[in-house]
């Protein structure tokens, strides 16, 4: 996954369909992006291997969908995307995008949280929040590709690499 400066959204995008939530009952959807473990990676003879401990963590945030809250309902009839999330390696950030260090394994948590009911306000009442982890969308943060079969693999699929098809509509001249 490509990390800049100046931010890059997440291709591809983490999409989920959710079930089992109280219909009217409200909820908020987010993300986190954790380290996998404590390792440094290099790309080396075609493949992944460690290259030594982890630089220090940068700090976590939480992307928050856009339409969250909304009820149970709601979300349980939509895919839920997160195609709007960012990723930068700037430590500086200013706009709330995951802050990832270049070369280290992340894992995405998708979390649900049930709302907190303005009517009740009891404290230390119990709220629902479960995370969910999916295997098939760890990565490495790299600021560039390592492989060219993953480099055409995203220019082909990520709508946002238009810059890099090579559309041809260009004519030579003779």
């Amino acid at each position: 996954m490509v990390i800049t400066k100046s931010g890059r959204r997440m291709f591809p995008s983490l999409k989920v369909k959710v079930s089992g939530l109280e219909a009217k009952k409200k909820y908020l959807m987010f993300i986190d992006v954790c380290p996998c473990d404590d390792n440094r990676y290099k790309y080396y003879n075609s493949k992944w291997q460690v290259a030594g401990k982890a630089d220090p963590e940068m700090p976590r945030r939480t992307y928050v969908h856009p339409d969250s809250p909304m009820t149970g309902e709601q979300w349980m009839c939509r895919v839920i995307s997160f195609h709007k999330l960012k990723l930068t390696n700037n430590m500086s950030d200013k706009h709330g995008y995951m802050i990832l260090n270049s070369m280290h394994k992340y894992q995405p948590r998708f979390h649900i949280m049930q709302a907190a009911d303005d009517k009740k306000n009891l404290p230390n009442s119990p709220v629902l929040h479960r995370i969910f982890k999916f295997q098939e969308t760890e990565f490495i943060a790299v600021t560039a590709y390592q492989n060219d079969c993953i480099t055409q693999l995203k220019i082909n699929n990520n709508p946002f690499a238009k810059g890099f098809r090579d559309t041809g509509s260009c004519k030579l001249e003779k």
